[in-house]
């Protein structure tokens, strides 16, 4: 246990608190100290009274806002772990893309599709339109 000398309304308060707490009782005590001397007059009593129901007052409002804030925190929470989902999907998405890319690149280069074929065809046809051509040109008196 530790011993605290605390100032309020310029008195001394020797006070025992758990070892390591001293530093927080020492602020607390300062901010009673403060609501203390922000009222002018009335006893010593009336003052520690006045400033005690203030401070309740403020702690209750601070505990209503933090219930109100609750249930927004509750769907920026749920709201994390959707995006955090998508992220880990997208991760997943992204790495078997890479794979498969890799093995695309490793794999042997697939022979071209053959037209030739076609392309004898069409060759063959343009060659016969010539030869016609050209007999055409050579019956030409």
């Amino acid at each position: 246990m530790a011993d605290v000398k605390l100032h309020i309304a310029g008195r001394v308060y020797d006070v025992h608190c758990a070892d390591g707490q001293e530093p927080q009782l020492m602020q607390l005590a300062t901010v009673v100290d403060e609501k203390i001397r922000s009222m002018p007059g009335g006893t010593e009593i009336r003052q520690m009274l006045f400033a005690a129901l203030m401070l309740a007052d403020e702690a209750q409002d601070a505990k209503g806002k933090a219930d109100k804030a609750e249930p927004q925190s509750d769907s920026l929470r749920a709201a994390v772990a959707l995006a955090e989902s998508r992220e880990a999907q997208a991760r997943d998405e992204l790495k078997s893309a890479l794979r498969e890319l890799d093995a695309l690149k490793k794999a042997p280069p697939a022979a071209p599709a053959t037209a030739a074929p076609l392309h004898d065809r069409a060759l063959l046809q343009i060659a016969d339109r010539i030869e016609t051509l050209a007999s055409r040109i050579e019956q030409i008196p």
